[in-house]
């Protein structure tokens, strides 16, 4: 008896670790879950949720219905964020149909984590988190999150450094002897 629940235990084990390997690696899933909840959180400070469905809207050019659609399914602004970020790498972009998809995927049955989704059309939870970024980043990053340049100051010119003195040697300390 002790061996058959060993081994059904085993079993269930690797079953259950198979199910997670496959769901996506569990730090990727977890930085995306964490830059979505950034995102619901920048929604509730002084930029406001209209600021965020500012950035949503110029980020994957939707409509604010498209948006709100997506807010009337009780999504946050970091999971609409992840959905149309998988949307608009499907075949014909941010559509209806592409958008249903991914929702059936996600809600299932059998129901889906992102890095299942996004394995499936060929991309990377790495990808997604990075479009997440840059919807979240406030106005003052949005270039840098881009990839654009920044406008920093040219470092200025540093005068030739001085050689450096040699080190004076220490004076022997009469009450240590050396061996």
């Amino acid at each position: 008896k002790n061996v058959a629940m060993c081994l059904s235990v085993g079993l269930a084990f690797c079953a259950a670790s198979s199910a997670f390997a496959e769901d996506g690696a569990p730090k990727d899933e977890q930085k995306l879950e964490r830059a979505a909840s950034d995102l619901d959180k920048a929604a509730l400070k002084a930029e406001g949720p209209k600021e965020i469905e500012s950035r949503l809207t110029s980020e994957f050019k939707v409509e604010d219905a498209r948006v709100q659609g997506l807010r009337d399914q009780k999504l946050g602004y970091g999971e609409i964020s992840i959905v149309l970020s998988l949307a608009e790498k499907r075949p014909g972009g941010i559509t209806d149909a592409n958008v249903a998809a991914i929702m059936a995927e996600r809600m299932g049955p059998p129901k889906m984590g992102w890095g299942q989704i996004a394995r499936k059309q060929g991309t990377t939870l790495g990808k997604l988190n990075e479009k997440l970024k840059r919807v979240g980043a406030p106005a003052g990053k949005t270039e840098k999150a881009h990839g654009k340049p920044e406008n920093k100051p040219e470092k200025l010119a540093h005068p030739e450094k001085a050689e450096r003195a040699e080190r004076a040697a220490k004076p022997e300390n009469p009450g240590h002897s050396k061996h």
